[in-house]
């Protein structure tokens, strides 16, 4: 019996972590791992991320909310006097999406607004690999735009997946499914959910 393919998430996670920021928020990579299993089926998430050696803290709380990292060594150098810390998870993701992981998900989803993807995302579609595309803001590379249809903007996400640091907060269970919200506004229909018995989420 044919097992079933599932699907695979493959994230940039600078360009999606400063794209969030320039508009004033932060993610709730909880909610966001959440959103992408629920909505797409996710079932392993791929974080390619700059290996810093006092972001430790960060790495534990991004595998705790179920990611699964790939680190690529980062460069310092200074920049107008001010020391700016680089690490380009280009390369990585493209392999890990076009040839490591390529014969174990069924259609991917990649995070990023980068146009250095845009071949990447060319690749996959002609191959009916290519589910979604989310970009942090509607400000995505040019070279992304042959690519609208499947591309979805987690700024307008906003509402569901930011982090809110104090306060007693909903569950987030069932983000991204059916009949609990779409993309545009998932928590709409919160208040019928949280008269069930899914209130105790804590970060």
């Amino acid at each position: 019996m044919k097992e079933k393919l599932t699907n695979y998430a493959f994230i940039d996670s600078q360009n999606l972590n400063l794209g969030v920021r320039s508009l004033g928020w932060k993610i709730d990579y909880s909610k966001l791992r959440l959103y992408l299993k629920n909505k797409y089926n996710v079932t392993q998430a791929f974080m390619f991320i700059g290996l810093v050696a006092n972001n430790q803290e960060l790495y534990t709380e991004l595998q705790k909310a179920g990611f699964i990292l790939v680190f690529k060594p980062t460069i310092r150098y200074f920049e107008n006097g001010k020391q700016t810390v680089k690490g380009n998870v280009d390369s990585e993701l493209v392999l890990h999406a076009a040839a490591i992981q390529y014969s174990n998900y069924n259609k991917a989803v990649i995070i990023s607004g980068d146009g250095d993807f845009a071949c990447l995302l060319d690749y996959l579609a002609q191959n009916n690999k290519l589910l979604k595309v989310l970009t942090p803001s509607s400000k995505y590379s040019q070279l992304l735009k042959p690519f609208t249809d499947y591309i979805v903007r987690i700024d307008l996400l906003k509402k569901s997946l930011s982090y809110q640091k104090s306060q007693h907060r909903r569950s987030v269970k069932t983000l991204g499914l059916s009949g609990n919200g779409d993309t545009l506004n998932i928590l709409k229909s919160s208040k019928n959910v949280n008269k069930q018995k899914h209130n105790n989420y804590d970060k």
